[in-house]
C-alpha cells in the first residue's frame, strides 16, 4: 500500500474522534430539551474528550489536515456552542425570556466568532497559547456549573444574576486578545518546560476526589481567571 492511499484510512482515526465529539454535543442538546439537564452536561463533558482525542490522534497517525481542522470547528460549534447555550437557557435563563434568549445567543454568537478567528489565525497545525478563551474550556465551565448547582434539574432563583453574568463574561473572553495556554503533552520532557500546568492538573484531581466532584466548578473558574491574570502579567513583564 502506497503512502497516498494509506493518507484516507489514517484521517479516518482522528476524524471518527470528531464525529463523536459532534453526536455528544447532538444528544447533550436532544437531553436538555426533555429536561435531562444533568446528563446534557456530562455529554457536554463527554464531547471534550473526543475533542482532545481528535488531536492526540492526529498527531500520533501525523494526519493533522486543513479538512480536520474544519470538521473540528463545526464540531466545536454545535458541541461548546450550540449545546451549552441551549442548556443553560433551559436551566437558568429561561424564566428571563427574551434576555435570557439573548444572553444565550450572545455566547453562541461569541463562540463561533471565537472558532472562526482560530481557523483564520492558524498558521501549521501546532500552537502554543491560544488568543481567548478556548470555546471548549467556556462550555465546560458551563456545563460544571450545572452539574455542582443544579437541583432538581433546576438552577436555584437565587443563581439566576450569577448565571447571565457567568454566561456574558465566558462569551467576552472567548472572542477576546487574552492569552490562554494549551495543554502541555503528558511526556518527561512536557513535564520539565511546564511543570505549573502539571501541578495544577494534580492538585485538581486530588481536589475532585476529595470533594466528590463538587470543586469542579471552582477548577474551571480558576483556568478562566488565571488566563486573564497572566495575560496581565506577561503585559506588565514585556
Amino acid at each position: 500500500m502506497t503512502l497516498k492511499n494509506m493518507k484516507p484510512t489514517k484521517r479516518i482515526f482522528p476524524n471518527s474522534f470528531t464525529s463523536l465529539n459532534l453526536f455528544c454535543g447532538f444528544l447533550s442538546i436532544i437531553e436538555a430539551a426533555e429536561q435531562n439537564y444533568v446528563l446534557a452536561a456530562w455529554l457536554i463533558g463527554a464531547a471534550a474528550i473526543f475533542d482532545a482525542l481528535d488531536g492526540v490522534a492526529a498527531r500520533i497517525t501525523r494526519s493533522s489536515s486543513q479538512f480536520g481542522v474544519e470538521l473540528d470547528s463545526l464540531s466545536d460549534v454545535v458541541s461548546f456552542g450550540l449545546a451549552p447555550a441551549f442548556l443553560i437557557y433551559e436551566t437558568g435563563l429561561k424564566r428571563f425570556e427574551t434576555l435570557g434568549i439573548v444572553v444565550a445567543g450572545i455566547y453562541l454568537l461569541c463562540g463561533a466568532f471565537r472558532l472562526a478567528r482560530f481557523n483564520t489565525q492558524l498558521v501549521g497545525f501546532k500552537k502554543e497559547y491560544f488568543v481567548g478563551l478556548p470555546i471548549p474550556t467556556a462550555a465546560l465551565t458551563i456545563a460544571a456549573y450545572i452539574l455542582v448547582f443544579a437541583e432538581g434539574n433546576n438552577l436555584t432563583f437565587s443563581y439566576d444574576l450569577y448565571t447571565i453574568v457567568l454566561v456574558l463574561t465566558l462569551a467576552m473572553l472567548m472572542v477576546s486578545k487574552f492569552r490562554y495556554e494549551t495543554l502541555p503533552h503528558f511526556s518527561i520532557h512536557g513535564i520539565k518546560e511546564k511543570p505549573f500546568h502539571f501541578s495544577f492538573i494534580a492538585l485538581s484531581l486530588a481536589a475532585l476526589f476529595l470533594t466528590q466532584g463538587r470543586a469542579v466548578f471552582l477548577i474551571f473558574l480558576f483556568i478562566v481567571l488565571f488566563g486573564i491574570f497572566n495575560s496581565v502579567y506577561l503585559k506588565i513583564k514585556k
